[in-house]
């Protein structure tokens, strides 16, 4: 059996909107990096493959596309790239996949950061751009306009995907000029010579001139090229636009099927998109599904404390991914039975921190292990390796030549 790849996504105190107000939550602690260091280094006991982080550059909003002033529900957050260099040092083996928004931020500063805390991870970093679907972020930066989504755009992925369409097509070219940022040192080009006072050879450090149709960027980067040579990038993508900066760009794609049926669907259409992105055939991309999960040894228990959180919710909870209430060994067997359809793993939003975050790591995959689908122990120490990604070649490093 092929094993199975596990991360979770990290958000506040879990990803129902009520629980903060779980009696083992931790609300006024979510500013600290204590808080963060506790939920990643058990993260990293239950030998995950990595953690991510979310971001953005507006207030958590109840509407993805509308801002609110709602006083219920969590608001405020740490900056992901800065929270995850703080927590670098304190881990060893798992990996660290910060949110960025590239619509407003510039591609260079991405770039040195992902690269810094690769750096710092000594290779166990990763990075999921995303591109803003909220016209209100605009006003903090006073540089441009975005689209506005009505509430008829948001009943349906496809159309949000062709109203953003021009920022997913900004977007692939910022992956593009980060990915050229960190090659324009090739591996070797640090000397650190003190006998002959040369720090660097000049030769091997290059601009990258990328000319696109929103920006452009000189280049070079100012840190050197991270260990792993090109940090993992990571896209979520629901519908086919966002399938296709997924194809040509990333190396994880997490998708959001409902049912097997739909991974089956969903992974199809991610096919075609690869065909026509005309990458190589040979590019790993890995494929991740995104559940919501409530976990609880007891039958029943999770669903019943799915029903408490609704009602001091006052809605029931729903989500872009699947919401999934059960025990342990259930969960188990839906992920066997969607991974058969063609999944590489799963990245799980736990409804509640720290409770479900323990469940998956102290119930799921001792399950798991038991039926020799996951490890048993971290076997590689980048984060390239333990998703099974080759280091990629610098695009500047010249071929051997004949013996």
């Amino acid at each position: 059996m092929t094993q199975l790849h596990l991360a979770v996504a990290l958000d506040g105190t879990g990803w129902h909107p009520a629980s903060w107000r779980e009696p083992g939550a931790r609300p006024a602690e979510i500013l600290t990096a204590r808080y963060w260091a506790d939920l990643v280094t058990g993260a990293e006991r239950g030998l995950l493959d990595f953690v991510t982080f979310e971001d953005t550059l507006g207030l958590q909003t109840s509407a993805f596309h509308l801002p609110d002033d709602r006083t219920d529900h969590v608001r405020g957050r740490l900056d992901a790239v800065l929270l995850t260099a703080a927590l670098a040092p304190l881990t060893s083996h798992i990996g660290l996949v910060p949110t960025t928004n590239v619509t407003h931020t510039e591609p260079f500063h991405v770039a040195i950061g992902i690269a810094s805390l690769d750096h710092a991870s000594r290779g166990r970093a990763g990075w999921r751009p995303q591109i803003t679907s909220r016209a209100a972020d605009a006003a903090h930066f006073g540089r441009r306009t975005t689209p506005q989504l009505t509430p008829e755009d948001v009943l349906d992925p496809e159309l949000v995907a062709a109203r953003l369409r021009e920022l997913f097509g900004e977007a692939g070219e910022v992956v593009e000029a980060v990915r050229r940022l960190w090659d324009s040192w090739e591996d070797d080009a640090e000397i650190r010579d003190v006998a002959t006072g040369r720090f660097i050879d000049r030769d091997k450090v290059h601009h990258i001139d990328f000319e696109g149709r929103h920006f452009s960027v000189r280049g070079p980067s100012i840190t050197p090229r991270p260990p792993q040579g090109q940090p993992v990038v990571a896209v979520l993508a629901h519908a086919s636009t966002p399938y296709e900066l997924a194809a040509a760009a990333a190396d994880v794609v997490f998708v959001t099927p409902q049912s097997r049926a739909d991974v089956v669907t969903r992974l199809a259409e991610f096919g075609r998109a690869r065909q026509r992105s005309g990458r190589p055939a040979g590019d790993l991309v890995r494929a991740f599904a995104d559940l919501v999960v409530l976990l609880d040894a007891e039958p029943g228990r999770a669903a019943e404390r799915k029903r408490r959180l609704d009602e001091l919710d006052g809605s029931e909870f729903a989500s872009d991914a699947a919401v999934f209430t059960g025990t342990p060994g259930e969960l188990a067997d839906l992920l066997l039975e969607w991974q058969a359809a063609g999944l590489d793993g799963f990245r799980l939003r736990p409804g509640t921190l720290p409770h479900d975050l323990a469940a998956i790591t102290g119930g799921l995959v001792p399950e798991l292990q038991r039926r020799k689908a996951f490890r048993t122990a971290y076997g590689a120490d980048t984060l390239r390796g333990l998703l099974g990604l080759p280091r990629p070649a610098n695009r500047h490093a010249r071929a051997p030549g004949p013996a």
